[in-house]
């Protein structure tokens, strides 16, 4: 594992492939996504960095597709954006996937939720600094010195599901990666809608 001063860098081993995600999901998983980027919820900044992506977990299982690296760029996604994520760990800040392109190192904060709680099937990060403000006062928030992407916040996250409470809200608020929500449910749709409630509350 690469490192520097210390600091475990992510790891993405990719096994490059075709499309990999079922059509009947693909259709689901990109109406949520394109409403989200509607809202500028899911995109990208002006210097080109992407943000924001969604995931759906195999039910049953600990693999999820989720949307791949700097996907927020692409105003309109087809399934050879959307990668398998197969396996993670934590520790070593590094996960094992398949598709077409890499997933971003943002996927272990979902596989985090995911393996937190077995009743949570769906998980949407989206970017917004008005509803990070307003949430880091009245929601769950990891650790302001854990940056996203690193071995601490996935742990941070678990820890604060071991509160039934973070499960019932299904909203966490990334402390240390500002503007940087989660949002997660027992389904796409539960994930969508706690995220337009929150989003409406706002906009009002």
């Amino acid at each position: 594992m690469a490192a520097d001063d210390g600091y475990i860098k992510f790891k993405c081993d990719l096994v490059k492939s075709g499309v990999v995600i079922p059509e009947e999901l693909y259709t689901e998983i990109n109406k949520w996504r394109n409403k989200m980027y509607s809202l500028n919820l899911i995109g990208a900044y002006d210097n080109g960095v992407g943000f924001g992506n969604i995931s759906v977990r195999i039910p049953g299982t600990k693999q999820f597709y989720v949307s791949g690296s700097a996907t927020g760029n692409y105003k309109i996604t087809s399934p050879e954006h959307y990668v398998l994520v197969n396996s993670y760990n934590f520790k070593q800040n590094s996960l094992k996937c398949m598709g077409p392109l890499p997933a971003s190192s943002e996927s272990l904060s979902h596989a985090a939720i995911y393996e937190a709680d077995v009743r949570t099937n769906a998980v949407i990060h989206i970017h917004n600094l008005e509803m990070w403000e307003k949430g880091i006062r009245k929601y769950p928030v990891t650790k302001p010195e854990y940056s996203f992407g690193t071995p601490e916040i996935a742990l941070d996250i678990t820890d604060l599901l071991n509160d039934e409470t973070t499960g019932k809200n299904g909203i966490i608020i990334m402390g240390g990666h500002k503007e940087g929500i989660l949002f997660f449910g027992e389904s796409l749709e539960e994930a969508g809608i706690i995220s337009l409630k929150y989003y409406k509350g706002l906009t009002k």
